[in-house]
């Protein structure tokens, strides 16, 4: 058999159902015609019909995000404020910049700065970036979230600091090594766990069997506290803040094992949470049956639809959930990472009583975080358990913990339908139903959050569907005119733990889409590429269709069981296409063996962090397309560790990946990046997969064994230990 990169080898024979691939003069001579050519054309050697076509029918109605995304909004509220971000002049002719943006591995720190240096007239290596501790003040400006940061911040920086403006170095656009880089390969970085507090005793949780079962009693306490090393054992209040503090008892010990050892040895009596019972296949149902049917389609319409069901998925980054604090009985001080760190102050300020200005937040870089850490579980525990017990707290979620008690992308069903007349696309719908997704968090300040949380302690109340509502209309957007365009989100009030995740609602909701477009192509015997730009509404979008294209060598021979697959996207005011290459001749062993893309941001800041990002969003999109979801069972998640929930590993990443940033748009707002890189390289995995085997792609994670034995609800796993030779 050929090297299925190669572009030699055998050529399936073309089907009655689908097309032949695009050859590269065929694109290049597509690509120099007008933008929306009639597809009577024909392209490729595609025959065409022979009967008059319509027109393409543009998007009706327009969309939301081409007038207003949440960046934009984002970047609005953050504006006056901006001149209140603190920048220092320190020794040396040096500058410090106190970030109120939260950094958590995107780097967001070393654009900052980029664009800070410029402002100055300074070089990089001038430039100090600390994170900002929680400074109300700001009021709507320290939030992180939805791909705005480096947006709002590029918007603000004229306003930043007071400091005088020098002559421009054109730092922006450069190749740039993340700042803490060196720091992070050698360990001197400190994330919330190496802080230096004194007297923070190492603390774990022991955790109900079910998701937010409540603590009735302990039935062992004498005998926990007589075990080496323990400290104290104390049930974690409930609360009725905003958010309440989840359910546990915290053992508190010298050590992290002693405190680990004393959690798997309590005996707890628990009552069971809400969703006891429920399992993965239990909360589809549900959620099925929230959506209506579609309406017949119109007489002689061809239609292309499908039932797309998307299991829960875990945040599961490096560091787990942790935050230590020191309650006094007239002060707190807290540390933790924390994409809201003003609303944090004010909940854990109201919950203890004391005036704002005597608890302090310091948000601290993390390991990871991917929209987790928006809420701050950990630190109303941490908060709970210092006042309890009278000692400083460092508390520790295990990966247990975090995958069955912490926050997760909601579970969804999705059903989608496009119909077409005349041989062109007249409409698409898509009914989009999930777990309610927790938005409590609110837009970082308490006033607000504390109103989309009345009433208090229902899993939904108005203000959350509101918020969830105009977040789904602020993101989630179509790269297409396919004419009536409907998206309609159903949440259900489940009492499940959800968070926004890297494009909670984008990435599934374009997956569908993306999926769609190949069936529609095929449907109409056209080129999937082709199809696209026939269809794509902008042209950015087309622009870096056609680069992919191209660099990918899309339509070459591929060897059976491999195929190459395709995917475009637009969001937060970038652009982005990837075509990917899947072996799938072992259909329980999927690989990606190449990925191409391209992103277009409109004015790059550091070339360096756009290709981290995209490497980043293609192995999600291997992890969550392919491999990576919670089996809900008996109102838990089975999965406990990374070796049970399956995200890709480095033996799972493609050796060849090219991502080619589009060159700065003339005229073009800076657009966001963070969730932007997931989208299209997720449907290209997923059209892929389709080429390859025939199959539709119709359940996420595609392969979703059990393939382990799950840890007992309740505990955390036995520690294995490793010795180590002297």
């Amino acid at each position: 058999m050929e090297h299925p990169e190669s572009g030699t080898g055998p050529t399936p024979a073309p089907s009655h159902d689908e097309p032949p691939g695009m050859r590269r003069r065929d694109l290049l001579g597509y690509a120099a015609s007008a933008p929306l050519i009639s597809a009577a054309a024909g392209l490729g050697g595609l025959a065409a019909p022979a009967s008059a076509q319509a027109a393409i029918l543009p998007m009706t109605p327009p969309d939301t995000t081409d007038l207003v995304d949440i960046g934009d909004a984002v970047t609005v509220t953050a504006l006056p404020t901006m001149p209140l971000v603190k920048v220092s002049k320190l020794a040396n002719g040096r500058v410090r910049l106190e970030l109120p943006r939260f950094e958590s591995g995107q780097g967001i720190a070393t654009a900052a700065a980029m664009m800070l240096a410029d402002k100055l007239g300074l070089p990089l290596n001038a430039i100090e970036v600390g994170s900002a501790d929680a400074s109300p003040e700001l009021l709507y400006n320290q939030l992180t979230g939805g791909s705005s940061s480096v947006r709002s911040l590029h918007a603000g920086m004229p306003l930043i600091g007071g400091l005088a403006t020098g002559s421009a170095n054109a730092v922006v656009g450069q190749r740039v090594t993340r700042l803490d880089a060196l720091d992070i390969v050698t360990g001197r970085k400190k994330f919330t766990l190496d802080q230096a507090v004194p007297d923070a005793k190492p603390t774990m949780v022991c955790r109900p069997p079910t998701i937010n079962g409540q603590f009735v009693r302990i039935n062992n306490t004498t005998a926990v506290m007589g075990m080496p090393g323990v400290l104290g054992i104390a049930p974690i209040p409930a609360t009725n803040g905003i958010v309440p503090t989840p359910p546990g008892v915290a053992v508190m010990a010298e050590t992290f094992g002693q405190a680990w050892a004393a959690v798997n040895a309590l005996d707890v009596t628990w009552t069971a949470g809400a969703v006891a019972g429920e399992s993965n296949a239990s909360i589809q149902q549900k959620l099925k049956s929230a959506l209506l049917p579609f309406l017949l389609p119109p007489l002689g319409a061809l239609t292309v639809e499908g039932e797309f069901e998307f299991a829960a998925v875990s945040h599961c980054p490096m560091e787990t959930e942790c935050a230590i604090a020191d309650v006094r009985a007239d002060r707190a001080e807290i540390w933790s990472g924390l994409q809201s760190p003003i609303v944090t102050q004010q909940a854990v300020a109201a919950d203890l009583g004391l005036p704002l200005d005597k608890v302090k937040v310091h948000a601290v870089p993390s390991g990871g975080s991917f929209g987790r850490r928006l809420f701050w579980d950990a630190t109303l525990q941490a908060v709970q358990i210092s006042k309890a017990l009278g000692r400083p707290c460092r508390l520790m979620y295990h990966r247990t913990d975090d995958m069955r008690h912490g926050r997760v992308r909601p579970p969804m069903f999705h059903r989608a339908r496009a119909t077409m007349l005349l041989g062109q696309v007249i409409s698409f719908e898509q009914r989009i139903a999930g777990v309610r997704l927790d938005t409590r968090h609110g837009f970082g300040e308490m006033l607000g959050a504390a109103a989309i949380a009345l009433p208090n302690g229902f899993p939904q109340t108005v203000g959350n569907f509101a918020i969830e509502q105009a977040m789904f209309k602020t993101m989630v957007t179509s790269p297409y005119n396919f004419g009536v365009t409907t998206k309609l989100l159903t949440p259900v009030a489940m009492d499940i733990n959800t968070c926004s995740y890297r494009s909670v609602h984008i990435q599934p909701s374009r997956l569908v889409e993306e999926i769609l477009v190949d069936e529609m192509a095929r449907a109409l015997r056209k080129d999937p590429v082709a199809f696209r730009l026939e269809y794509l509404r902008l042209p950015r979008a087309r622009a870096v269709l056609k680069a992919v294209a191209e660099a990918a060598q899309w339509g070459k021979a591929m060897p059976p069981g491999f195929a190459q697959g395709v995917g475009v996207h637009q969001e937060s005011k970038s652009f982005t296409a990837c075509i990917v290459e899947i072996d799938a001749r072992v259909p329980a062993d999927l690989k990606v063996t190449r990925a191409t893309i391209a992103i277009d941001v409109g004015t790059p800041i550091n070339p360096s962090g756009i290709e981290a990002q995209m490497q980043g969003g293609l192995c999600e999109s291997i992890s969550i397309v392919l491999t990576a979801g919670l089996h809900i069972q008996n109102g838990l998640p089975l999965e406990g560790s990374y070796s049970q929930y399956h995200f890709a590993r480095m033996k799972n990443y493609p050796k060849d990946v090219k991502v080619i940033i589009m060159p700065p748009s003339s005229g073009e707002a800076i657009g966001g990046l963070g969730e932007v890189g997931l989208s299209a390289s997720s449907g290209a995995i997923a059209n892929a997969y389709a080429r390859a085997t025939g199959k539709k792609p119709r359940s996420f994670p595609l392969n979703f064994p059990v393939d382990f034995t799950p840890i007992p609800p309740g505990k955390l796993p036995t520690p294995v230990t490793v010795p180590v030779s002297a």
